[in-house]
């Protein structure tokens, strides 16, 4: 699909947008590296509605920044700011296709991303994984909320930098009903992502409930949230790829058994290109 102008009464400056999917989750990306200034929260809001906008569960905006390809700025549809996205960070690299690997600056710092021009995979190091964090909730006794009971399930806190909420063996199809609910949960601060799973062979069957946008196509730092929580649980062979099975497709999730890296890699692709025009 391509094309090569779309005008959207949008109270924003002219300027060239690019709209990217992996695996259905889909983003605006903003190159604002010589212009610099990040965009605003109803901006975002704008620019993601599907009926008044451009359509997206996302905004990424490409800023300038020393010692690095790219800074990457994260804003959810509903204007707030998201600090870590596996799948924008590999839709940044498709957008950037060069550099080996591409350093991209993120509110939880450097990532690497490498991108693969002939299977057109793009992996990508998310960083360390974590289950003591401010962002995360406690247990009662006040330790690391792991193997807790919340709604019927089993569940662990996961933080890449973001927070999610891993429940264990879960019904699936609950994720829109309870993933709106368990996204405000006492204890996370700035709410959470959360993950709906369950094992599929040497793998898992994932839905997420995005905090921001809502029931998702595929989340990459809620795969790898996924893969972290089930093999601190002892269910998954640590240091080994696995398959996540989302509604828009398979990532490949490889988490460190010290935790300090957990891996990413799937697919991205350009939806098309266009003009953001108020005129």
């Amino acid at each position: 699909m391509s094309m090569a102008a779309c005008k959207c009464s949008l109270r924003a400056s002219v300027e060239k947008f690019s709209k990217y999917q992996a695996l259905g989750n889909d983003f605006v990306l903003l190159d604002r590296r010589e212009r610099g200034v990040d965009i605003d929260a109803s901006m975002a809001v704008r620019l993601c509605d599907r009926r008044r906008g451009i359509g997206a569960d996302g905004v990424l905006v490409l800023l300038g920044s020393a010692g690095v390809d790219a800074r990457l700025r994260i804003h959810n549809a509903d204007g707030s700011v998201a600090q870590m996205c596996g799948n924008g960070l590999r839709c940044v690299a498709r957008y950037l296709g060069q550099g080996e690997p591409l350093r991209i600056a993120t509110d939880v710092g450097v990532r690497e991303a490498t991108f693969d021009a002939q299977t057109g995979l793009i992996t990508v190091d998310l960083g360390p994984v974590s289950f003591v964090a401010p962002q995360l909730a406690k247990a009662a006794d006040g330790g690391p909320f792991v193997d807790q009971p919340v709604e019927g399930y089993q569940a662990t806190a996961v933080s890449l930098g973001n927070p999610h909420l891993v429940l264990f063996e879960a019904v699936l199809e609950e994720v829109s009903v309870k993933g709106p609910r368990l996204e405000r949960m006492a204890g996370f601060p700035e709410r959470t992502n959360v993950e709906f799973c369950r094992r599929q062979g040497e793998g898992l069957a994932v839905r997420v409930w995005e905090r921001g946008a809502g029931l998702t196509e595929a989340c990459g730092s809620g795969a790898a949230a996924a893969v972290a929580a089930y093999q601190k649980a002892g269910q998954l062979r640590p240091g080994s790829w696995h398959t996540v099975a989302l509604p828009g497709g398979a990532l490949r999730v490889r988490v460190d058994a010290d935790f300090q890296h957990a891996w990413l890699k799937g697919d991205a692709h350009k939806v098309f290109e266009g003009v953001i025009d108020d005129g």
